[in-house]
């Protein structure tokens, strides 16, 4: 399964984002906790250049818990404050304007010396498709200014909310790259949702998720359908599960639509527990045999 999306809109985004770079004091680059590499968009650094970064884990009620502790971490040693929240309930969004407040602090105090009255600070959101930029906008907000949706590609255009005195945000949207060069990113975001199912392959996308589960997470796997390694034969696989959970066409027949979907929407869902899918120690053995 090969994944490329590119709406036109998103290729505008990038030119504003640039050119309304000038505005903000701060990026809030909003990822999502269960993938914390494979939701950042590789264009984001050069676009955003040296401007002052917050990154922000988003539904990590969703990810694995000490995976998230970790992930700050390491963005910690390489120079990059971040936070981990649940915009959708509204949990620890006091730490965006607090870390936001650390990581300006000199500025702001500079200001201050030139004589310059007190301002909000002024942020920028920016981030892929469905990672959540509305509802976290709308929460900090208290009410419903952006529009939200779970579907990729809701916002389609720039706009300023105000968020009590202390900060300004400049709402964007969001931003995916043309092509993935890592097929794999591909997988973990369609799995995640952060690409719509439409134009994905959901049987080869129920695979890529088992295949996953067996290696990360096999006691889970097992805990839902009493299998803890897959069978070399996938379609086996697709029967147990189906026979297990009654999916069932016509004639009798396993639906293997139906169990992809299913399989999908489990992993979604919950069902198999709180999953990361970007792991650290992988992140730094990759590195450590590029040096």
């Amino acid at each position: 399964m090969t994944i490329q999306w590119f709406p036109g809109h998103m290729a505008k985004a990038r030119r504003e984002v640039t050119e309304k770079l000038k505005l903000v004091d701060i990026i809030f680059e909003l990822i999502d906790a269960r993938l914390p590499l494979s939701s950042r968009n590789p264009m984001i650094d050069e676009v955003i250049n040296q401007k002052p970064r917050l990154l922000i884990l988003n539904k990590s009620d969703m990810a694995d818990e000490q995976e998230t502790r970790k992930w700050v971490d390491y963005f910690a040693q390489r120079g990059h404050k971040a936070v981990a929240i649940n915009s959708l309930e509204g949990k620890g969004l006091q730490l965006v304007t607090k870390a936001a407040q650390e990581i300006l602090k000199e500025k702001f105090e500079r200001m201050k010396a030139r004589g310059m009255k007190p301002r909000a600070i002024r942020a920028m959101i920016v981030g892929i498709p469905n990672v959540g930029k509305s509802t976290l906008i709308n929460r900090l907000a208290k009410k419903n200014i952006a529009k939200t949706g779970n579907t990729p590609g809701v916002t389609k255009a720039q706009q300023w909310i105000k968020v009590g005195k202390e900060l300004e945000l400049l709402d964007t949207p969001g931003i995916l790259w043309p092509k993935f060069e890592d097929q794999e990113v591909g997988y973990k975001l369609a799995l995640t949702g952060a690409i719509k199912d439409t134009i994905t392959n959901m049987e080869d996308l129920a695979v890529y998720g088992l295949r996953f589960l067996s290696i990360h997470y096999p006691k889970r796997m097992e805990e839902r359908y009493g299998f803890e390694f897959l069978h070399e034969d996938l379609v086996e696989t697709f029967d147990h599960i189906g026979k297990l959970r009654r999916v069932f066409g016509q004639g009798g027949e396993i639906d293997y639509d139906q169990v992809a979907q299913l399989i999908v929407r489990d992993i979604r869902g919950l069902q198999l527990g709180k999953l990361t899918f970007d792991f650290v120690d992988e992140q730094l053995e990759k590195e450590a045999t590029e040096e």
